[in-house]
């Protein structure tokens, strides 16, 4: 029952998408409005197509959809209101989203740097990933972890380039993952498609090191 349940729900949120895009065909919109529209269909029909695969309980199904997109709701509020979207803004808005911020265990380092909206939105997909396997699978779900961010802007090429790290330190390594979920797809495929980001995924001894550099033009 329950499977068939999923089944249907998948079906209903395929052909609300099928039928916003048709809707998108057929209006009389702006290039680059319409191409910001397909943008966020394409992202909300991944997700959702994404979250059922790494699922089969339709309860953990909906909690692992719901998640992700309120990410992207929370992030686009901030691009709403501000038309730009703040990295230490998005980064303390995620993590105070699932547990309170204390400086012992999470430590944040950079600089001021705002991300156009689209970026915005992909990158916050992929530090809610981090977020949420640090808590289920890493430092963040010991009593003694612990996660440093840092990130800084390499001036020196032709375009601007953000170097971003996120490092857990805990005494108990995890292990690193017999296949790629959902998360790891976001981090190595989508950023590198969408915003032609290098992500590098390193399982050390005492915790997770995930590096995203990409351009910033």
């Amino acid at each position: 029952m329950a499977d068939d349940a999923l089944v249907t729900r998948i079906a209903q949120l395929e052909a609300d998408n099928h039928r916003l895009r048709r809707l998108l065909d057929q209006q009389d919109a702006p290039g680059e409005l319409r191409h910001r529209l397909r943008s966020t269909v394409a992202l909300l029909r991944m997700i959702i197509r994404k979250s059922a695969e790494s699922r089969t309980d339709l309860d953990a199904y909906m909690g692992l959809l719901e998640d992700r997109l309120d990410a992207i709701a929370r992030v686009q509020a901030i691009a709403d209101e501000e038309g730009v979207i703040e990295l230490q803004k998005l980064l303390t808005d995620e993590l105070l989203h699932y547990r309170p911020l204390d400086d012992v265990r999470v430590r944040l380092s950079g600089p001021e740097l705002a991300l156009q909206p689209r970026m915005g939105r992909l990158f916050a997909l992929a530090i809610h990933e981090l977020t949420v396997n640090a808590i289920e699978h890493g430092s963040l779900g010991s009593s003694t972890g612990r996660v440093e961010i840092a990130w800084r802007v390499d001036e020196t090429g032709a375009t601007p380039t953000l170097i971003f790290v996120w490092k857990e330190h805990d005494a108990t390594p995890i292990n690193q993952p017999q296949r790629d979920g959902f998360g790891t797809e976001v981090l190595t495929r989508m950023l590198a498609y969408e915003i032609r980001a290098t992500t590098r995924l390193d399982f050390e001894s005492d915790g997770l090191r995930c590096s995203i550099q990409f351009p910033m033009g």
